[in-house]
């Protein structure tokens, strides 16, 4: 009897945690967002909050918690309980830029934070003022080598992706630019708009609306191969700097230690979103291209991401103190 007794708790044991996934979530959970509404990372974000809400049958809650290029956002993810309850929306910044801007960092992106999946792929476009006469990225390569530093480029502030992608772009094209920094994407195609900045390396749904209407011109994408939704815009690895490559990625992550029934249980629920097709248009409308990758998948990309931003950092010399 005592040994019947001990079997069956044997098998609870081991039975215990994958009825807890079954069961999670059993109460909302918390979405962490490091930047303000309207942006392509928090409309990710939000549409799978949406959908995971419907098939959970509990509310996933997007909790914008801005500054510091996601810093903070993901300070709090890595205070939080490893307990699939607080997720993520984490991004190159956080993982491959941060680490190397600033010499101490609140979280540790390999100790605290634990890949899920990747949501997305955001490639730039290349938009210039029309005061530019540039038609495509080798006249505007022309121009920069006859006038060095005379061309002035935006960013949604130093050190992140926008910024890096031109930096980049000088290094691999021979140039030299001027960087003009601002606190955010809007100051920036504000002052681009009106010709105070006459460059920007920016994300399709900020900066499309503005093309269509004719007030801004798109020279290329920043990714190897052409956008599916945009097959019209050449990329910068086609028009002449070959090779040349900047793609921002969405994803989920959710603090170290979280166990891996749960994380499966949001990788297979994230994924499956992702394929729908009112989704999937929505993204690829706006410029990102949806993913999916499995928990390893997303590690070894993180991982790469991190190493070539690092580089690119320390070429550049950007730091923020």
């Amino acid at each position: 009897m005592t040994t019947i007794r001990g079997a069956l708790a044997l098998v609870v044991f081991l039975a215990a945690p994958a009825l807890f996934a079954q069961q999670y979530p059993a109460k909302p959970i918390r979405f962490l967002v490091g930047f303000a509404p309207g942006g392509s990372t928090d409309i990710v974000a939000r549409l799978l909050a949406q959908k995971m809400s419907e098939s959970f049958s509990q509310q996933v809650v997007v909790d914008n918690r801005t500054g510091a290029g996601g810093m903070i956002s993901a300070e709090a993810l890595a205070k939080s309980p490893p307990d699939g309850y607080t997720i993520h929306a984490c991004t190159t910044g956080i993982f491959a830029i941060l680490p190397f801007l600033y010499k101490k960092l609140p979280y540790d992106p390999e100790k605290d934070l634990q890949p899920v999946t990747q949501t997305g792929s955001l490639p730039y476009i290349v938009v210039t003022h029309p005061s530019i006469p540039a038609k495509n990225i080798r006249d505007l390569l022309a121009i920069a080598k006859r006038r060095p530093g005379d061309i002035n480029f935006a960013s949604s502030g130093i050190g992140t992706a926008s910024h890096l992608s031109a930096e980049l772009f000088q290094f691999m094209g021979g140039v030299k630019l001027t960087h003009v920094p601002y606190k955010g994407t809007g100051q920036a195609l504000a002052d681009l708009l009106a010709g105070q900045v006459v460059l920007i390396f920016d994300q399709p749904v900020s900066t499309m609306p503005h093309v269509k209407a004719g007030k801004l011109n798109v020279l290329a994408f920043s990714s190897l191969k052409r956008f599916p939704t945009m097959m019209d815009i050449p990329t910068i690895h086609e028009s002449g700097i070959p090779g040349y490559e900047s793609v921002s990625f969405a994803g989920v992550c959710v603090p170290h230690g979280t166990s891996r029934d749960i994380v499966n249980r949001l990788q297979g629920e994230i994924a499956r979103v992702l394929k729908l097709p009112d989704i999937r248009d929505r993204l690829l409308r706006d410029g990102i291209e949806p993913i999916g990758s499995t928990p390893e998948e997303f590690v070894a990309f993180t991982r790469r991401e991190r190493e070539k931003w690092g580089k690119v950092v320390r070429d550049a010399n950007v730091r923020v103190e």
